[in-house]
This record gives structure tokens, C-alpha cells and sequence, in this order.
């Protein structure tokens, strides 16, 4: 922070007390008690500092460009049908005298998996393996992107890599699905703290699902049940932000929009958003029903006012003119 001594700092020139966070933040971690959403804090050299996670629901109208693969990974290529590739011959690279090697087929070794399914359950999990193994793009470490494992991972593996993905509801790293627009209202989170502002949660929220998209595209604000909608600024602490306004996300949600779609709406502007039309055109009509004998008071004032003026120049001697 710019300027502990005042407290902590919410946006550019503005802070707030310690006392006042602390309490919030109190307030916060009881409502989500026994929850991943509880926030810790600390203190470095007299800074409050708040980290955990922070909710936000996506809410863009354009679609999103998803990365094809890591920024450190390759694609690994598909076997061939007719050829052994070379992930199966790891022993023989490297040995002068390979050829029996390279004749005989390789020993494939299939670790059963941690507990025995039934027979229906075990066709439907192959069937899931390969229309994943087809529809998802094939990933692998950098350091090992020219080699393929020989063992075929088991049900219970396969079930844990893909509880361990990222994904948009649903959308990986696919060729098929890597340009889409995230369901409107849907939430995910991401890790960060009270010193983290507004590009930088923005950056950690696209980095997490590989989001090509630059940060400066996308905005955050602040959407209240009563229509009301914020745009948090450049200078801003999201987190901190997120603690003062209360933990309860029917009252006030952390939205991701695009940065040229969204739009501010007041709160005076929120009291009419809900309303039907006819009842919009009602207040319209007895606005203008007031403003029109405001302009008729108006008018009548300073006509009057005008009628004194005239009467007193009337009344006023006719002498001679001051040279």
C-alpha cells in the first residue's frame, strides 16, 4: 500500500480503516464457515494483507478464445496405425545394437484399476476414454513431448485427470470448442490478494483457463440486486472491495464483463430498471405533467417581475442628461 499509516487502501487516494476491514472481514469468514471461500490475513511491516479466494461470475456477450495448448507444452502428435512410435522403444535409444529391439514388439503392462466395476460400468467408462481421447486435445509435459507413455492409464486415472482439469462448464483446451462465450451468471474463482489490483486479477483469471485474450479486453464490476452496476477502476482492490460490500452474493456479485459492452447504471437509475413499460410511461407522463407547471410558475414569476420593472422606469422624472 501507498500509505498504511491512514489504513488500507481501496482504490487511488482512497483508504480505509484496519479496524473497519477487520470487521468486515470478520463478518465475511463467519458467513462462510467451514467453506474454501473463508479468507485468511496477515501483517508485513504494519500492511494488512488478505488472500483466498474470490467468486466471479462470468457475465461477457462475445465469445472467448481459448489457448490450443500450454504456453510450456506441446501437442503431442497421434500414433500412427501401420508403426510402433517411438514411445515404446525407450529402452533401445541410444544402443548400438537395437535391431532386436526395434523388431520385437514392445511388453505393454495394464495396472488394474483401484477397484473391479461391473461389467456395464467398465464399457461405459471405455466408452468416455474414447470419445475424450478424440474430442479433447492431446497435452504432455515439455520435457516429454516426443514420448508416449506405453501404459494405458486405468478408470480411476482417467476420473482423477479429469476432476483435475480446468474448464469453463465443461470446455477444455479443444480445437472443436476454444472459441465460445461462457453461460451467462456462471461462477468460477481465483486465488488472490488484498494487493492485487484490478489488471491483475484480471490477468490470474484468464491465465487460469488459458484465456488468449487480452486483460485490457475485459472489465470487472460490481452488480447489486437492486440493478445498481459499478465499474471497478483500474487503481482498484478487488478483494478488498469484495469484503466491504458483505459476503452474500444475492446482494452484490463480482461480474466479468467486456470493457467496451458494459456499462454503469446509478443508483437512482436502478429504482426503475424493474418496473414494466406501462408503469415506466406513467412516471414519463406525470414528470412531464410537473415540469410543465414548474415552466408555468416560472413564466408567471418573471412576468410579473417584469411588470414592476416596467412600472417603476414608468414612474421615474424625466430630467436633463448627465454629460
Amino acid at each position: 500500500m501507498d500509505d498504511p499509516e491512514y489504513g488500507v487502501q481501496i482504490g487511488e487516494n482512497k483508504f480505509i480503516r484496519k479496524a473497519t476491514v477487520l470487521s468486515h472481514l470478520k463478518t465475511y469468514n463467519l458467513y462462510y464457515d467451514g467453506q474454501n471461500l473463508q479468507l485468511r490475513h496477515r501483517e508485513e511491516e504494519g500492511e494488512l494483507i488478505v488472500e483466498g479466494l474470490l467468486n466471479i461470475f462470468w457475465g461477457l456477450r462475445r465469445p472467448i478464445r481459448l489457448q490450443m495448448q500450454d504456453d510450456h507444452e506441446r501437442i503431442r502428435p497421434p500414433p500412427s496405425s501401420t508403426s510402433w512410435h517411438s514411445g515404446c522403444n525407450l529402452d533401445s535409444q541410444g544402443l548400438p545394437n537395437s535391431t532386436e529391439s526395434q523388431q520385437s514388439p514392445p511388453t505393454v503392462e495394464v495396472t488394474p484399476p483401484d477397484s473391479q466395476p461391473e461389467e456395464g460400468d467398465e464399457m461405459e467408462e471405455q466408452a468416455e476414454e474414447d470419445n475424450e481421447s478424440s474430442a479433447q486435445l492431446l497435452r504432455t509435459k515439455s520435457d516429454a513431448g516426443v514420448l508416449r507413455r506405453g501404459q494405458r492409464r486405468s478408470p480411476s486415472d482417467q476420473r482423477k485427470i479429469r476432476r483435475h482439469r480446468f474448464s469453463i462448464n465443461g470446455h477444455f483446451y479443444n480445437h472443436k470448442t476454444s472459441v465460445f462465450t461462457p453461460a451467462f451468471g456462471s461462477v468460477t474463482n481465483v486465488r488472490i490478494n488484498s494487493c492485487m489490483r484490478t489488471p491483475q486479477v484480471l490477468r490470474v483469471l484468464l491465465n487460469k483457463f488459458k484465456i488468449e485474450n487480452s486483460p485490457d479486453d475485459f472489465a470487472l464490476y460490481l452488480v447489486h440486486t437492486s440493478g445498481e452496476r459499478v465499474k471497478l477502476k483500474r487503481s482498484d482492490y478487488p478483494l478488498v472491495l469484495r469484503i466491504m460490500q458483505g459476503p452474500c452474493e444475492q446482494v452484490c456479485k463480482v461480474f466479468l464483463m467486456e470493457e467496451d459492452l458494459g456499462e454503469e447504471v446509478t443508483y437512482d437509475v436502478a429504482q426503475y430498471i424493474k418496473f414494466e413499460m406501462p408503469v415506466l410511461q406513467s412516471f414519463i407522463t406525470k414528470l412531464k405533467e410537473e415540469e410543465d407547471r414548474e415552466v408555468l410558475k416560472l413564466r408567471s414569476r418573471y412576468t410579473y417581475l417584469r411588470c414592476i420593472i416596467e412600472k417603476q422606469l414608468g414612474c421615474l422624472p424625466e430630467g436633463p442628461t448627465c454629460m
